[in-house]
């Protein structure tokens, strides 16, 4: 008989009920021993019997295992869990209320001069930077978002040098007039001259800093004699003052600076001031390592950079544990092993994660127990990412309705939206927000949160590593970016307004205003409503102004003509004249056509599809045919991440945001239809990405945890789970891919590695193989058509085939470099396996002959202004090209010719960038992925498309529409007596239509599509 438990306390308490509830749930399952549940647990009987014991609250794993070999739901009980840590931690502890001592650690702002006594685990940093700014006068120091630029140049590298002689500031939307604030005030002078010389002669700055050093204090020997010792060690050795002049966020010259020449002209400020041979001044630059392409292209600052920058890569073991642990000494706190270890782990070899790391320590300190920082105080605050995301709930949580829309509107706009890069914070001026109580209210609580920074009149996101880690901010950015966009464009506008004095030259007009209009009221501040309400009384006017011009220019025409039939003899020349002038005037008319249609697409696609096929009718070529394919696309579904398409294009797989499943039957690709869905609370399924085998029968997908997964979809309305299993890689799974026998699996990943798996019976997969040879992050794998040869692409710019007759001794054939200059992220190859097509980071795309192994590299398809995320082949012969990019188009080119690929057509969106697109075997249509998570189906028939296009009209171009978008020309409606009258286009699935309400977490990591059609 096994021996029975030990009762527990009659005394209530979170721990006694939650020790209550596991005893519980091994009654459920039939009370087995625990030397039973801790075979299944791999625990041991003293671990298990104390989690259910009532004196302490046991980890989240022990838990979770706990629960597992019962038969429980874990996510159930890791809810369960995490709400008995909370409740524990907020017990009658003192410690916990932030008036009982100061913290230390700073949370999600960076250390400054003042924090000097609590900054540590930068110190070899720390002495590289100052070693470095000894030799040199211009330091750049590059670093990913979160990395701590700014803290080791404020907390670490200023001390090091008197406060006087230092100068630090962000460049913000005007660099040049905040460069001059900040040295006017140290000069004493008016700032508003002190611009305008600045933007004229580069010296200026050098000369000003010569005019601030002769007033310093620091000039006189006895105050130099009175630095510290360890000051004047590190100071460089010069024998006279010099300005220390750090620019942090040095890539606000990017994302919010729109004006080229002031850019220039603040880079070459401070150029000359580090550079000149008389130089006072020491320069440092801290700008985020994704706009190190950024500073390339600006003229002087890429002749220096080789020799001046410095990365600041992750903190190793040792640096982490030092910031972790010495701040806690010197507060008298200590600091658990398991928390330490947990800590070190989550953040080591992460990019950009000490702000998360720096608030959760600060989160864990609040729920301190006596002067114990512990793990369970740490997994109560929401763990390492999750204490930023559930301080920020807590703050949304707390506010009234009205206050939380106001939240919602006040954190979008202190957000730049990427275009090809991550979204960044936003510096915005105080001024820029309505002036109310609520408002006030909002501000108050999210700095209080210290998820805001309220610094003298602006207002800014306290660190961006709020972006990637609050979902429902993700959620937010990613439900409508073309409005987000719109309304900054309106508040730019707005400010620019104001600083006219209201001139109406500055207001909206035409596409723009009509544009903002749909805009919903509530994200307007009076400002914004003031601007648009100024705007449509010019619009107003300007369009009565143009009625009487009208008339008087029909009076001249009507005199023109009777002078005309006089002039017998200037016939002819008129008549030439004319035919040139109404050339021009159609086609400026026909692309102004198309712009507006594709801006009127969601909104009103009858009148876009008549703005389009007018267009083309005046004057056709490639770019009218674009408008038609875009206004006749149509949005299949949104909030996607992953897709695929079988061979044969009559199945579509698609892995949505919150983990759904669905499969489509593409039979009929103008009426798909959803054959089969998989919820992720069934079967856990968390997919990055999918792709189908060759025949069609087999689906592989990667989870979130690095786990393949296998489906039979031979029966395509039931498909079923085959296997699970680790890849093995240690870092992000990128790509997946199925050999066309469909007995092999190829992964790529970051850890520079290939993986190959034999799943001829995929119930039972095997291990085969690893490939190793690339010496970057390994991206898209792709398998030949006759399954011999395996391509990988790499960030270590090349493309490898690998040998994979024999898996098991995989060997490589050859090395395709030289083609790119950037990151290489799609293969493809063609159909008779003779030629390869790769996409890059470099904006091109490149045709590989495989034929000749001498001179392979052939044809460059160059077009694309961002990132090629897609390439393919379409169409049974293989000539035929199509390449997708973030900027925002798919090109379809024709490839005949290797070596002279020649571009067919475009398809393009109004805003955003595409991940993916995919050519399916009927004619003309293709499957898109774009950024904003939607899928889209376009048929580039030209012929189908002017067939069908009238469909979509309910009702013909009214006289007045007609003459505000074709001015002077005769009114002669596109579809008249062809439209389906009292039909909604949107009910017959225009890009209008929406597909049932998606709701789930918004990802920032880039989508992956896969497929062989």
């Amino acid at each position: 008989m096994p021996r029975r438990e030990r009762p527990l306390d009659v005394e209530a308490g979170p721990l006694l009920d939650f020790a209550t509830k596991l005893r519980k749930l091994r009654e459920q399952a039939g009370s087995p021993t625990y030397r039973d549940l801790a075979r299944r647990a791999h625990y041991s009987i003293a671990t298990l019997s104390g989690a259910a014991g009532g004196r302490q609250l046991p980890t989240l794993d022990v838990t979770l295992a706990y629960v597992r070999a019962c038969g429980g739901d874990e996510r159930e009980w890791e809810r369960i869990w995490r709400r008995t840590a909370a409740e524990c931690a907020a017990g009658p502890a003192p410690e916990r209320s932030e008036e009982t001592g100061c913290a230390p650690y700073v949370g999600l702002k960076p250390f400054q001069r003042a924090d000097a006594g609590v900054f540590f685990g930068r110190e070899s940093l720390t002495d590289r930077l100052a070693d470095h700014l000894k030799r040199k006068r211009l330091l750049v120091l590059l670093g990913a978002s979160g990395s701590g630029k700014s803290s080791v140049l404020r907390a670490g590298v200023l001390p090091r040098f008197p406060a006087d002689l230092s100068l630090v500031f962000t460049p913000g939307p005007e660099p040049l007039e905040e460069c001059a604030i900040q040295l006017a005030a140290r000069a004493g002078i008016a700032p508003g001259p002190l611009r305008a010389d600045l933007a004229a002669e580069p010296r200026t700055l050098h000369r000003l800093v010569r005019q601030i050093l002769a007033r310093s204090p620091e000039t006189r020997p006895e105050s130099r004699q009175e630095t510290r010792p360890e000051s004047r060690q590190e100071t460089p050795p010069e024998s006279l003052p010099e300005l220390l002049l750090v620019v942090d966020q040095f890539e606000e010259v990017f994302t919010q600076c729109g004006d080229a020449e002031e850019r220039e002209a603040f880079v070459a400020s401070l150029l000359h001031a580090a550079q000149t041979p008389d130089s006072r001044c020491r320069v440092v630059l801290a700008v985020r390592s994704d706009f190190y392409t950024h500073c390339t292209r600006v003229p002087g600052l890429v002749d220096v950079l080789a020799d001046a920058h410095v990365p600041v890569g992750p903190m190793t073991v040792d640096e982490l544990r030092a910031a972790i642990v010495r701040p806690a000494a010197r507060a008298g706190l200590t600091v658990e092993g398991a928390l330490l270890a947990a800590l070190t782990t989550a953040a080591h070899g992460r990019p950009g994660t000490l702000p998360l790391l720096s608030h959760a320590l600060r989160e864990t300190w609040h729920r301190r127990r006596g002067n114990a920082l512990t793990l369970a105080a740490f997994q109560a605050a929401g763990g390492f990412e999750g204490a930023l995301a559930q301080t920020a709930e807590d703050l949304y949580s707390g506010l009234s309705d009205t206050q939380q829309r106001i939240a919602r509107q006040l954190f979008l706009r202190l957000i730049a939206l990427g275009e090809g890069t991550e979204d960044t914070k936003r510096r915005v001026p105080r001024q820029e927000l309505d002036d109310t109580s609520d408002v006030a209210h909002v501000l108050e609580q999210a700095t209080r949160a210290r998820l805001l920074t309220v610094d003298r009149d602006r207002v800014e996101i306290t660190h961006e590593a709020l972006i990637g880690c609050w979902p429902r901010l993700g959620r937010w950015l990613g439900e409508d970016r073309e409005h987000l966009r719109l309304h900054r464009a309106l508040t730019e506008a707005t400010a620019i307004w104001e600083s006219l004095d209201h001139h109406p030259d500055s207001l909206y007009r035409g596409v723009r205003l009509a544009a903002v209009r749909d805009l919903p009221e509530d994200v307007l501040t009076a400002r914004e409503r003031a601007f648009l309400d100024a705007s449509v009384r010019a619009e107003e006017a300007e369009a009565l102004r143009v009625r009487r011009h009208l008339r008087r220019l029909r009076r001249l025409v009507a005199a023109l003509v009777a002078l005309l039939v006089c002039a017998v003899t200037a016939v002819g020349v008129a008549v030439h004249f004319q035919r040139m002038s109404v050339a021009q005037r159609n086609q400026a008319v026909a692309l102004k056509a198309v712009d507006t249609s594709a801006d009127l697409r969601i909104r009103d696609l009858s009148l876009a599809t008549q703005l389009a096929l007018t267009a083309h009718r005046l004057k056709p070529g490639k770019h009218s045919r674009s408008g038609l394919f875009n206004v006749m696309s149509r949005r299949l579904s949104s909030h996607v991440h992953s897709l695929s398409v079988t061979r044969d294009g009559r199945t579509l797989a698609v892995a949505y945001d919150d983990d759904r499943l669905e499969l489509w039957g593409l039979e009929d690709p103008r009426n798909p239809a959803l054959l089969s869905h998989r919820d992720s609370h069934a079967e856990d399924v968390g997919l990055a990405m999918v792709t189908f085998s060759p025949r069609g029968n087999l689906l592989a997908g990667v989870g979130w945890k690095g786990e393949i997964r296998l489906w039979d979809v031979s029966d395509l309305r039931r498909p079923r789970v085959l296997s699970v299993f680790p890849t093995g890689h240690k870092d992000y799974v990128f790509s997946l891919d199925v050999s066309p026998d469909g007995r092999m699996i190829a992964t790529g990943s970051y850890d520079d590695t290939v993986r190959l798996w034999d799943v001829a019976d995929p119930a039972r997969p095997r291990f085969l193989k690893r490939l190793t040879g690339h010496t970057g992050n390994v991206k898209p794998v792709a398998f030949s058509p006759d399954g011999t040869t395996l391509a990988s692409g790499s960030d270590d710019r090349t493309v490898r085939l690998w040998d994979v007759r024999n898996a098991r001794h995989a060997r490589p054939i050859t090395v395709l470099g030289g083609g790119h200059q950037d990151f290489v992220d799609a293969l493809a190859y063609s159909r008779d396996g003779h030629s390869l097509l790769s996409g890059s980071d470099d904006g091109t795309a490149r045709l590989w002959d495989l034929t000749d192994a001498r001179h392979p590299m052939r044809g460059r398809l160059s077009g694309h202004t961002s990132v090629v995320t897609s390439v393919g082949y379409a169409g049974p012969d293989g000539r035929t090209a199509v390449t997708a990019s973030r900027d925002g188009t798919v090109r379809i080119w024709n490839t005949t010719d290797l070596a002279h690929p020649v571009e067919r057509d475009m398809l393009a969106l109004s805003s955003g960038g595409f991940f993916a697109a995919l050519p399916l075997p009927t004619r003309g249509t293709i499957v898109t992925h774009s950024q904003d998570g939607a899928v889209d189906l376009w048929n580039t028939d030209l012929s189908w498309t002017l067939a069908h296009a009238c469909e979509q009209v309910r009702t013909p171009i009214s006289r007045a529409e007609w003459s505000r978008h074709f001015p002077g020309l005769g009114y002669r409606p596109p579809c008249a007596g062809r439209t389906r009258a009292g039909h909604s286009a949107v009910g017959r699935g225009s890009p209008g239509a929406r597909t049932p309400a998606r709701e789930g977490h918004w990802l920032s990591r880039r989508s992956l599509a896969h497929g062989t059609a």
